[in-house]
């Protein structure tokens, strides 16, 4: 048992490769004895280790502050109550970002001098995402913010760097007490939780939660009623690479000072949304919809899993063609992220039940933490056994090859096969017995943590059971997701 815990320990996603701190994390020893300012909030615990007091604001924004000096040449402050951010966690958004920029999944820009241009939502008097992918990456962007102070303060730390000073421009949002109307939505009514948007299924692998209508529940401090956020701040005829964005997590007050262990400041503006992240990232989904190729790619950080579940529902309804997921967790905090985009896949991307060339596949999401793809792939060496199909299970390339006759599909499905003669029609026995077998192979791929591809490839395209196929494929669906998976609230 022991082993076990460890081992799930050591899998668990921690902080990107790319990452600054990825093999030496920050040495406050060091700091302090580098930065005087930082050195009286160092102490040392009973194991000779230095430490700070995460609970103490002044300490925490004191270590962004000699971060970003001694790590990236930055100069950097702000004032009593902004929101605080750490370095390390930040930089990981930055560095998924420029993965999926890097990647084959959608069209690339075709220009060899090519500069990419990014949107901070909310950037915060920290103004920290534009500041580390100016200095990182030499990206250039545009940040948005409504109050006085954060906007003050993000042309501020933007100045104090003029080495990157003309790659940031600062946007002011206009604030407003209703929602926006979404262009092209019915009527230019409001979009709430009424919304008249078309969400029909896009036939992608995730399936819609019961409420699968694009809405916020219909309470009015459920939905996003706040200041715009990407329609009418986004200037026509702009085009961005990406959009990110670290949303108000929180439905109130209270609820964001629920954490003693950590202090990094932050005003209601920054950490509080009717409706919390849930109504805000909706409301960026909506955004996207108006605007869809103005963005490559549309990004936001999720504090709960439980959201991230209803916006990936949400993002396949609305049909966005490409949906990325991942885990950022530094230290004891955990976050998510999610990315989407309305381009065309260069690479095509199995979805549910897609049959092409005698293939099917589906996804396996929300794995039980005890069950791994082994698992996963014995049960459907058993599940096709126990019918008196021949199996053979290869564990090194996770794989189970199957042979059914007519009376194993028939066990898979519970007498729905016809007979031999309804299906061979005038055929001769023997050739009969030569065809009347479906020959497959069922593969399961990891895809990330808590997520598995299961895929079945026909071996014999041509046999008269081969419309028998899909039928059973989905009966093994229907018992893999029984067996492994949570219910979903």
């Amino acid at each position: 048992m022991p082993s076990k815990k460890r081992r799930r320990r050591e899998e668990r996603p921690t902080i990107h490769p790319k990452n600054k701190y990825s093999e030496n994390p920050p040495d406050f020893a060091l700091l302090a004895s580098l930065y005087p300012s930082f050195e009286p909030f160092v102490f040392y615990s009973r194991d000779g280790r230095p430490r700070i007091d995460w609970t103490d604001f002044n300490a925490t924004r004191e270590l962004t502050r000699v971060l970003l000096l001694h790590d990236h040449g930055l100069n950097w402050w702000i004032p009593d109550g902004q929101l605080c951010a750490t370095v390390p966690n930040r930089s990981n958004y930055i560095h998924w970002i420029e993965d999926l920029l890097a990647s084959d999944i959608i069209p690339k820009p075709h220009s060899n001098n090519y500069n990419v241009r990014g949107f901070d939502i909310g950037t915060g008097a920290n103004c920290i995402y534009p500041l580390l992918g100016a200095s990182l990456l030499g990206w250039s962007f545009v940040a948005s913010d409504m109050t006085d102070v954060a906007l003050e303060w993000a042309e501020r730390n933007v100045k104090s760097n003029p080495h990157i000073s003309n790659l940031i421009e600062i946007r002011k949002v206009r604030r407003c007490e209703e929602s926006l109307p979404i262009q092209g939505s019915s009527n230019d009514e409001n979009v709430s939780s009424e919304s008249k948007v078309d969400m029909r299924e896009g036939g992608n692998e995730t399936k819609a939660s019961p409420s699968s209508s694009f809405d916020v529940p219909a309470v009015a401090d459920k939905s996003y009623r706040g200041p715009p956020i990407l329609l009418d701040v986004v200037q026509d005829g702009e085009t961005f690479d990406f959009c990110l964005c670290n949303p108000p997590f929180f439905e109130n007050i209270e609820e964001a000072g629920l954490n003693p262990k950590t202090s990094c400041g932050g005003t209601p503006e920054e950490m509080v949304c009717p409706g919390g992240e849930k109504a805000f990232i909706t409301r960026i989904i909506e955004d996207s919809i108006a605007l869809k190729h103005s963005f490559r790619w549309y990004t936001s950080m999720v504090g709960r899993k439980v959201n991230l579940k209803f916006l990936i529902s949400k993002l396949r309804e609305v049909g966005a063609t490409i949906v990325k997921t991942t885990e950022f967790v530094q230290g004891q905090t955990c976050r998510w992220g999610l990315a989407w985009s309305f381009l065309p896949p260069v690479k095509k991307i199995i979805s549910s039940h897609v049959a092409e060339r005698g293939v099917l596949s589906f996804m396996l999401e929300g794995i039980q933490r005890q069950f791994g793809a082994i698992d996963v792939l014995q049960l459907v060496d058993s599940f096709f056994c126990n019918s008196g199909a021949s199996c053979k299970l290869n564990v090194s390339s996770f794989t189970v090859d199957i042979t059914a006759s007519t009376d194993h599909c028939n066990s898979v499905l519970g007498n729905q096969v016809k007979s031999h003669d309804e299906v061979a029609g005038s055929s001769s026995s023997s050739m009969q017995e030569a065809s009347l077998n479906l020959t497959f192979r069922i593969s399961v791929f990891q895809q990330m943590p808590g997520t598995l591809l299961v895929k079945g490839s026909l071996q014999q395209k041509d046999s008269p059971l081969s419309g028998l196929f899909s039928l059973i494929f989905r009966q093994l669906e229907e018992v893999l997701r029984s067996k492994f998976c949570r219910e979903k609230a």
